[in-house]
Parts: structure tokens; C-alpha cells; sequence
């Protein structure tokens, strides 16, 4: 496979707090905070949300980066600081490829000698929806992009 390397600027968000439910139900705390995005004009800068598993506090997080033009939906802001990520791509919902992917990435980065995974607090494996909505209806499925963090290998 081969993976795409990008940089990603440090940002502010607003955070939809960790789930440990996983719950995107309307009523869910995912489910909420993807309506409270989903109903903010797009302004053409993807991507600006990011789904990541908290390992500190045990749950699914979600991220939507603002500018101070856009509302907060009373939800807290956190920092991001950026960095590089190695990504791929791959049927939402195909966990088989998905796992399958990430090991072939994190391979990829072992066996490199240039880069070296990068995942901490605040920082970890996420994944993003490129497809546009439209699309999503119009086939029936979307496509997840998954960002692995890197940093130059320290040698």
C-alpha cells in the first residue's frame, strides 16, 4: 500500500467529551454533537472533524475544528497542536479493512527509517468521513479516512 503522508496545522475545537457508549444516536452524546456540526454551513476547509477513541478516559471522542466566526454549541474548546499523519482510506464501517490497513501502516512505519509513530494524549489514530453527503445517499456508503500520527524518527 501505499500511504500518503500530510501536516496537519494546530487548531482549536470543540470537543464532543468521550463516549464510552459509542452512542450516535440521535439522543447520544455522538449523535448530538454530530447534529450540532452538521448544521454549521461548510466553508469549504476540510476536514474539520475528527473521530478518535480516548484511551485516557475509555471513549470515543469527536472533534470539530472552529474559527471564531462559528458558534461553540455551548460545547468545551480544546488545542490541538498539529502534526504529521500517515493516512489511508477505506469503506466506513469495514473494520475488517480498516484493521487490516492499520497494521499494514503501523508495518510501514516500523520498517521505515524515517518516521516513527506519534500517538499520546490528545493525540491519537483518527479517522474522518471524506464523502459528500450527497454522494453517502446517493451509493449508499461512505468513505473513512484514517490519520496515523507520525514524527521524524529520532535517531
Amino acid at each position: 500500500m501505499d500511504f500518503r503522508i500530510i501536516a496537519l496545522p494546530p487548531f482549536t475545537a470543540v470537543t464532543s467529551g468521550p463516549d464510552p457508549e459509542f452512542d450516535f444516536s440521535p439522543e447520544g452524546v455522538l449523535g448530538r454533537f454530530n447534529a450540532y456540526f452538521s448544521a454549521i454551513s461548510p466553508d469549504n476547509c476540510p476536514p474539520r472533524d475528527f473521530l478518535f477513541f480516548n484511551k485516557e478516559a475509555g471513549g470515543l471522542e469527536w472533534w470539530y475544528a472552529i474559527n471564531d466566526s462559528m458558534p461553540d454549541g455551548g460545547y468545551n474548546r480544546v488545542g490541538f497542536d498539529g502534526g504529521m499523519y500517515l493516512t489511508y482510506t477505506y469503506r466506513d464501517h469495514d473494520e475488517e479493512a480498516n484493521n487490516k490497513l492499520y497494521q499494514e501502516a503501523l508495518e510501514y512505519i516500523e520498517k521505515g527509517k524515517v518516521l516513527e509513530l506519534d500517538e499520546r494524549p490528545g493525540h491519537y489514530s483518527m479517522g474522518h468521513i471524506i464523502t459528500p453527503p450527497k454522494l453517502i445517499k446517493a451509493r449508499g456508503y461512505a468513505v473513512m479516512e484514517c490519520y496515523v500520527p507520525v514524527k521524524l524518527r529520532e535517531n
